[in-house]
């Protein structure tokens, strides 16, 4: 940090290369639009090291100042200050931060980042993960992940976003330009996850819709049943009497059922609950492969437009809008939540399921599948790498808590999950019992969870009807909070690289909308599940981990994680050594080092992908793994293109890639940095001792003269 000194050791500040080495390193930094701390000692009584007031050391009353007296002034200012006032203490207009945007207040911020976290992964994806990997053994794999992956990650993206106030489109083009495609296939991860995600939420849509009825559709067997369609109720009216057999939805007497023989058949028949042929057959009206696409199903195409129309209208004005709709999308589903743990704890069979979700079995903790599968819920619960936290980030005030933010929402999470298996596993239970099944048969991957088990749940409740509503409308209120800020994360790139859209909000956000609902009517044919489950499992998973890990070796080692700490405490203020000690050992090791091992895990369990029964076809696989490898070819080609068109072309490769290494002139924090500078009279330089990011303007006096 370029500091005040005093008349006393004025001659040896300048004496010899020292003082050149620190007026040289303090320049370098002053280019990218940060100040450092420049000491290999501590300082001295006599060296003052100053910055400008913190937040909370803001002087209300700037007449008190002593501006005239450089050794007061810095005495009066703390050597742990954050940079900039707060941004409600402005004077002037941050021309840029205006035209893109902020939170109207912090809390809109944390509930958008809870929305985008919290999501119908919570509800279906982590009670089957736990499930199949151990039950309550999986908890420690997950909480585990939880410190080497998913905090390090959120805090870093969060305060990435925050600092420079710009979306994954533009930063790493400052940042570290070698790699700005980076941003782009963050970019790309969310618009292919944004497509076919909205599809879901229009099937709740749809279901929503269907529920207002005084009889369930899907309570009986109708036109779209297959001949394994079994009705409980018939099933118990028809086993009422002693002796009575029901085969294929007719009720056989013990007479009728030796004379065709069917007794034998009856006991070993294959058996759908309605609510299975009905999302099947009656809603998705499901080819029999990827290779049948088939036509659109118009009621699934007209869900969808509603859902798009509900994003469009969310999105419209901006963060100022979403940020009101975050409050009902990310609260109202806890209180479905607990509406539904109540009554599922007191359905019959509960505790079978519950004791099912909550006994380990620690023999699977040796299986490297176990901690891949939770690795990858943690990105798909918290989703780095997917560019959403450093846009949502983006938009904040400079000097807003982000670490904070990130361990309240991790937590947050992380409990949602475990609370969302109770309800889920009680009811589960419940429905084992009634199916005199083991539990382990009952439960589905994916949407068998939310679009068959619960629906067929809700058949059996008194007041049927009333439970479908509350459950669908709290996957709609789910899915669309994290729909918001995968949107949200496509339209700041929009707007990051055309900054002239920004005038133009409405209409940007009107053709994205438009676009995704024309992308996603592949997704509502008749062969559209297979579509999605195949986008599902390439598109966030393989390349997600490969960008986190570079994110890591970029901040970490190629920024440096100490440079990049220094970076936060202009927001955050100063931190415990130890607060720097432990994120540059996640940022340089343990992060990429186990992101590395789970993409190697995951490799080598590579198998072809299957639904169900049904296997994919090679060139499904292939159309999976390009859309998985589409973010590479984003971060090559630009690679490529920056090597060539940005770079000096007088430098040799290995200098092009030195140049681009390093962070260009343009990098800096979102908001005018004040400094002190050395002269040789001891005078503190005024009006041209700004440092700025080249991308904000200023007209507050107190950010450009201390």
């Amino acid at each position: 940090m370029v500091g005040g000194k005093s008349s006393s050791n004025q001659d040896d500040l300048e004496a010899g290369n020292t003082n050149n080495e620190i007026e040289n390193d303090a320049q370098v930094d002053l280019l990218r639009g940060t100040e450092k701390y420049h000491s290999d000692s501590e300082p001295s009584a006599n060296k003052k090291w100053g910055v400008a007031w913190y937040k909370q050391e803001y002087p209300d009353n700037m007449e008190s100042v002593n501006t005239t007296d450089p050794e007061q002034l810095v005495q009066d200012v703390s050597s742990t200050a954050i940079l900039t006032p707060l941004d409600d203490d402005l004077v002037g207009e941050i021309r840029e931060i205006k035209d893109r945007g902020n939170w109207t207040g912090r809390f809109d911020f944390l509930m958008s980042l809870l929305g985008y976290s919290v999501g119908l992964g919570n509800v279906w994806r982590f009670p089957y993960l736990a499930y199949s990997n151990g039950g309550g053994a999986f908890l420690f794999p997950f909480i585990l992940m939880l410190l080497l992956l998913g905090i390090p990650l959120m805090f870093m993206e969060l305060a990435f976003g925050q600092f420079a106030a710009l979306g994954p489109a533009v930063i790493y083009d400052r940042f570290c330009p070698l790699f700005h495609g980076l941003g782009y296939g963050m970019i790309t991860v969310s618009a292919l996850v944004a497509v076919y995600y909205t599809v879901i939420i229009g099937w709740c849509i749809l279901y929503l819709c269907l529920s207002f009825t005084s009889e369930l559709p899907w309570e009986k067997c109708g036109e779209w049943a297959s001949e394994y369609c079994y009705e409980y109720k018939e099933a118990d009216a028809c086993h009422s009497f002693d002796g009575n057999i029901f085969y294929h939805g007719q009720c056989y007497n013990t007479t009728m059922g030796d004379f065709h023989n069917i007794t034998k058949l009856a006991a070993n028949q294959t058996r759908h609950a309605p609510a299975q042929d009905f999302f099947e057959r009656g809603v998705l009206n499901m080819s029999d492969g990827i290779e049948d696409m088939g036509n659109i199903q118009w009621k699934i195409a007209l869900c969808l437009l509603a859902a798009w129309a509900l994003t469009f209208a969310a999105l419209s004005k901006g963060v100022k809008s979403t940020g009101k709709v975050v409050y009902f999308t990310a609260l109202f589903p806890y209180v479905v939540l607990c509406i539904l743990f109540f009554r599922g704890v007191t359905l019959p069979g509960s505790m079978k399921g519950i004791l099912f979700y909550l006994t380990p079995r620690f023999d699977k903790l040796g299986d490297a599948k176990v901690w891949s599968d939770a690795a990858a819920q943690i990105f798909f619960a918290l989703s780095p790498a997917w560019g959403g936290l450093i846009t949502l980030s983006s938009y904040n005030k400079f000097h807003n808590n982000c670490f904070k933010d990130a361990m309240i929402v991790s937590v947050g999470n992380i409990c949602t999950s475990i609370f969302a298996g109770f309800v889920i596993f009680s009811i589960i239970g419940y429905l084992a019992q009634e199916l005199d099944m083991p539990v382990d048969k009952v439960v589905d991957q994916g949407a068998g969870l939310a679009f068959i088990v619960y629906p067929d749940v809700v058949t059996r409740l008194p007041i049927s009807p009333l439970w479908s509503i509350l459950f669908f409308v709290m996957m709609i209120t789910l899915g669309m909070g994290s729909e918001f800020a995968l949107l949200e994360t496509v339209l700041t790139a929009v707007q990051d690289t055309y900054p002239q859209l920004r005038s133009k909000k409405t209409w940007v956000v009107l053709v994205v909308c438009i676009i995704g609902f024309l992308c996603g009517l592949s997704v509502t044919t008749s062969g559209g599940m297979y579509l999605l489950q195949l986008m599902d499992a390439y598109v966030s998973s393989w390349m997600v981990f490969v960008m986190a890990a570079l994110e890591c070796i970029i901040v970490g080692w190629i920024y440096g994680g100490e440079r990049f700490i220094e970076d936060i405490e202009l927001m955050i203020g100063r931190q415990q050594r130890s607060f720097h000690i432990f994120f540059k050992i996640f940022w340089q090791f343990l992060s990429p080092i186990t992101l590395l091992s789970v993409l190697v895990f995951n490799l080598i369990q590579y198998r072809p992908l299957k639904f169900d029964k049904y296997v994919y076809p090679v060139w499904a696989n292939g159309l999976g793994w390009f859309l998985s490898l589409l973010p590479m070819l984003f971060i090559v080609s630009l690679m490529i293109y920056q090597l060539k068109n940005v770079a000096p072309r007088e430098l040799s490769l290995g200098e092009k890639f030195r140049y681009l290494l390093k962070p260009s002139k343009e990098w800096g924090p979102a908001h005018k940095v004040p400094t002190f500078k050395l002269e040789d009279d001891d005078e503190i330089v005024g009006d041209n001792n700004t440092i700025s990011n080249p991308n904000f303007s200023s007209s507050n006096p107190f950010e450009t003269k201390i």
